[in-house]
């Protein structure tokens, strides 16, 4: 009998026949806030009424039709929306299906583009699992190991991260940018160097936010030699962070944005966003694939944005954010073990650690285990996985949150 590959290893015992907003129900009919959002994809929550009736009625119409063979309207409408949430100047669009598929259409066109062989990431960053992606992925081993070579031309500076490094937000941003022009002296000189790749919130990495001066750092630097600056908003789009975008608590200015995630509440697909003066400097034939755009993803995405902008779930999520980590901080208040409650929006996470100050990842994964058998369903990040992370739909009620923070006051005690 077929089975699953031994190594897709769940993360909760969880068998789900339905779900509905924040909510999945298992076949005897027990009720779980899902507070994991398929990482960060369910935006609209579980089977949204307006998402389901979209797709049901593309399926319908049409299921597939492949964009560079014919065009269909959800892709045209699609494209036309976007104009009114994609940040001034990023105005063409190219779609595929995954995050890592988009991360590397990115590269693509930065080299094509530029001219240039190299990149530079920032450590900490996730940025996907194919061979290229994660080549560019420092966020853990896990990610990169037991299949190289991986691909040459990417080099990896330091992240702002206070909570590694020790130091306050100002002297370890102060050490990222220096150590960045380091890099750029020492190991991929800015002729050479086509593109930064960053998130604005670490996302695998640890839940950690980025800085308004380092990110006005990198496009300082981006502008005197040429660079282009790489925005990955996979996890951080679409309302996630309390803002359209990541990068907009920083003022950020991007050259490519990338997206996928929480773009079509469930179904696969991603898109990459830059000016048409760069765009139209992709190689002939460089971008396309066979399920990118797919009609159905398409009308599901419009959907998604509609119910964000009607819903107001942008501000929900930065309302819903603030309330929770409240109630987390709480929580870590009472428990030294809990070093940490970071975060924007409706992605935060707490980093657990030892009483020698070493990253705990057993504590975590306890934590995160006996949430689960208590209702609430949670994921782990970072190095060391010694963060459990809170990344619910961006409709979830004022009730919900309280309910989710109760839950886990109840784990910690139980568990330390």
């Amino acid at each position: 009998m077929a089975q699953l590959s031994p190594v897709l290893k769940q993360a909760t015992p969880v068998v789900a026949t339905h779900g509905e907003g924040v909510n999945l129900y298992d076949a005897d009919g027990r009720r779980y806030l899902d507070f994991t959002a398929g990482i960060g994809v369910t935006s609209t929550g579980h089977c949204h009424p307006k998402v389901v009736a979209a797709a049901q009625e593309q399926v319908g119409k049409l299921i597939h039709g492949q964009y560079t063979t014919v065009m269909h309207q959800p892709l045209l409408t699609l494209v036309d929306r976007l104009s009114e949430v994609l940040p001034q100047g990023l105005d063409r669009a190219f779609f595929a299906n995954s995050g890592s598929e988009a991360i590397e259409a990115a590269l693509r066109l930065a080299r094509q583009a530029t001219g240039r062989s190299n990149v530079i990431v920032f450590h900490g960053g996730f940025h996907g699992r194919t061979v290229a992606a994660a080549s560019m992925t420092s966020s853990g081993t896990k990610f990169r190991s037991g299949f190289s070579p991986l691909m040459a031309g990417v080099q990896v500076s330091p992240f702002p991260d206070p909570g590694h490094f020790g130091w306050s937000q100002e002297e370890t941003t102060a050490f990222a940018l220096k150590q960045l022009d380091y890099t750029l002296q020492t190991l991929s000189a800015p002729n050479d160097t086509a593109a930064f790749f960053v998130e604005p919130v670490l996302g695998e990495g640890g839940y950690v936010p980025a800085s308004t001066e380092f990110l006005a750092g990198l496009r300082e630097r981006a502008d005197k030699h040429g660079i282009l600056l790489v925005l990955d908003e996979v996890q951080t789009g679409w309302g996630r962070t309390g803002k359209f975008w990541g990068g907009d608590h920083f003022d950020a200015k991007a050259d490519i944005l990338v997206t996928a995630k929480g773009l079509a509440s469930g179904f696969p697909l991603s898109a990459i966003a830059a000016s048409n003066a760069l765009m139209e400097k992709a190689w002939p034939g460089s971008q396309g694939g066979t399920y990118g755009a797919n009609a159905v993803a398409c009308a599901a995405a419009i959907a998604t944005l509609d119910v964000i902008q009607e819903e107001k779930l942008v501000e929900n999520s930065a309302a819903r954010g603030a309330q929770l980590k409240e109630g987390l901080q709480q929580v870590a208040d009472k428990h030294d073990e809990i070093v940490d409650v970071r975060g924007l929006g409706l992605m935060i996470g707490n980093e657990f650690r030892d009483a020698d100050g070493n990253p705990d990842g057993s504590t975590a994964a306890k934590a995160q285990q006996e949430a689960a058998k208590r209702g609430l369903l949670l994921l782990t990040c970072g190095a060391w996985s010694q963060v459990v992370r809170f990344i619910p739909a961006l409709v979830v009620s004022e009730q919900e949150v309280d309910e989710a923070a109760g839950l886990w006051a109840e784990t910690i005690d139980a568990v330390l």
